[in-house]
């Protein structure tokens, strides 16, 4: 079933293996929608790990996973509740209730104690263990700052976060962490197919892309996994038993990254982790994006491509893309075709993707000299919260004419989506001029016409785009009489009708 074209018929594994607790654990029975927290509370009965929210918001079942990658261990944070148990494969699970040693804490344990971090205590397991991820992974001297990010997808109602924070740089303040050992148990990765089940109900974790794509194009009922952060939320909200899941994290090449100086392309499979900071250096305003981007356990475990073939319409990493001119390459069998990124998009959850077709990669151009990026994200919290507005911009700039114009907006409509009439209007904008700019900030009306939500109202959105679009013009021009206005915009506070 999973042999290459061409090819003899392969033996796929029919287990996954893992280790927990320093002992190798293999499972080859289990339903495809398992997750790794019923397993630990279920079947390995480590408690320690709570439920929360069941949707990897609240930080409550956080473990580390550690993994050989590049020749060194990795620890890396991961939300359980929505973590399929297949996607542990090749890893060691570190719960909380492995952290001390012969009844000693662990530093970060006992700085907790020592600096009150902890009240009711339902938190504090996933606490730790992300303060732990950081504490093992970090090569470099913790801030505030990165305390604060590693703490983002971590939610406390009973105590302050500063003891917690205090904690935790006392902590890394005690002990060189990259010298610490790494565990003897953690598995080296290999080159095998798994497989387990039938062909009416299966976990498949293909090795090798000619495997994905035969498998695939065989059953385009399954359902394809990168991170399952979306995915999970459907087994853990929507009651979903799908029967039928292919995760590709063991896809070889899949997350590849080529760099050079006039594109990025990153694999389907790069994690949201590893390409922040890649897109970081195509702009800083997208870095800080994707520094706001779910949280680490999300970004631990969420692909890009995962993230554009999920086609939200309130994911943050499309827009920006779109504005940045990126392109989408899919593949079925051995066919394969790219398009412009926004035209993968066609309606609320449907993409123009065949039956059997998958993203395989996305190429983002850089900016050149005479091009002005803005990207913009506004949302209720600031930190691990769904935009209600997401707008991003790409003027290419003669002096201060803009004489090409990319846009790209979320929570705007039922997709991510470009702003043409608004694109065309922006080629009459002098930035030193703003009477120029009315064509432009009143066109973006005609272009969108966003939905009323628990997030915002249909007018906020209006107001705040059009707010976003002429801070864009503000920055762009460097700043000059109108700069005070740009303060209040983020907030959507000027209604900047002309």
């Amino acid at each position: 079933m999973l042999s290459s074209p061409g090819q003899p018929q392969s033996h796929p594994r029919a287990a996954i293996r893992f280790t927990f607790r320093g002992a190798p654990v293999e499972i080859s029975d289990f339903a495809p929608h398992t997750t790794l927290l019923d397993w630990l509370r279920l079947d390995a009965r480590a408690t320690g790990t709570k439920e929360g929210c069941g949707e990897g918001d609240c930080g409550a079942c956080t473990v580390a996973l550690s993994r050989q990658r590049n020749g060194k261990t990795e620890y890396l944070p991961v939300n359980a509740c929505i973590l399929l148990l297949g996607q542990v494969d090749g890893a060691e699970v570190v719960t909380i209730e492995d952290l001390a040693t012969n009844g000693t804490l662990h530093p970060v344990q006992q700085a907790m104690v020592d600096h009150h971090g902890s009240q009711c205590g339902f938190c504090t397991p996933g606490i730790v263990m992300s303060l732990y991820a950081l504490y093992r992974q970090s090569e470099t001297p913790v801030t505030r700052g990165s305390i604060c990010d590693a703490l983002a997808g971590n939610l406390c109602r009973c105590t302050g976060y500063r003891p917690i924070i205090d904690a935790m740089m006392e902590a890394c303040a005690t002990v060189e962490r990259s010298a610490l050992p790494a565990p003897a148990s953690v598995l080296a990765g290999d080159a095998e197919d798994i497989f387990i089940g039938d062909e009416n109900a299966f976990f498949a974790a293909p090795a090798r892309e000619a495997t994905l794509s035969r498998l695939y194009a065989n059953h385009p009922e399954a359902h394809l996994v990168g991170g399952a952060t979306d995915f999970g939320l459907s087994i853990t909200k929507g009651l979903a038993a799908p029967k039928k899941v292919i995760w590709l994290g063991r896809v070889q090449g899949f997350d590849d990254i080529h760099a050079t100086p006039g594109e990025l392309s990153l694999g389907a499979g790069v994690k949201l982790a590893d390409a922040t900071p890649l897109l970081g250096e195509l702009h800083a305003d997208l870095g800080e994006v994707m520094r706001r981007f779910g949280s680490a356990q999300v970004r631990a475990s969420g692909t890009v491509g995962g993230n554009i073939a999920n086609g939200s319409p309130i994911g943050d990493l499309a827009p920006s893309l779109i504005a940045l001119g990126a392109t989408i390459e899919l593949q079925r069998r051995e066919v394969r075709r790219t398009l412009p990124l926004e035209d993968f998009f066609l309606a609320y959850k449907k993409q123009d993707r065949q039956v059997g077709e998958y993203v395989r990669r996305i190429i983002v151009k850089r900016p050149a000299a005479d091009e002005s990026v803005h990207i913009f994200k506004v949302s209720k919290r600031f930190d691990e919260d769904i935009s209600a507005v997401l707008a991003a911009f790409k003027f290419t700039l003669d002096g201060k004419r803009i004489v090409a114009a990319r846009t790209g907006f979320g929570g705007m409509a039922g997709i991510p989506t470009r702003a043409r009439k608004t694109e065309a209007a922006c080629l009459r904008v002098v930035l030193d001029d703003e009477r120029t700019w009315s064509a432009a900030l009143n066109a973006l009306a005609d272009d969108l016409q966003p939905i009323s939500d628990m997030r915002a109202s249909a007018a906020y959105r209006q107001i705040v785009a059009r707010n976003l679009l002429r801070k864009a013009f503000i920055e762009a021009g460097g700043g000059g009489a109108t700069r005070l206005l740009a303060s209040n915009s983020d907030l959507g506070l000027i209604d900047a009708a002309e």
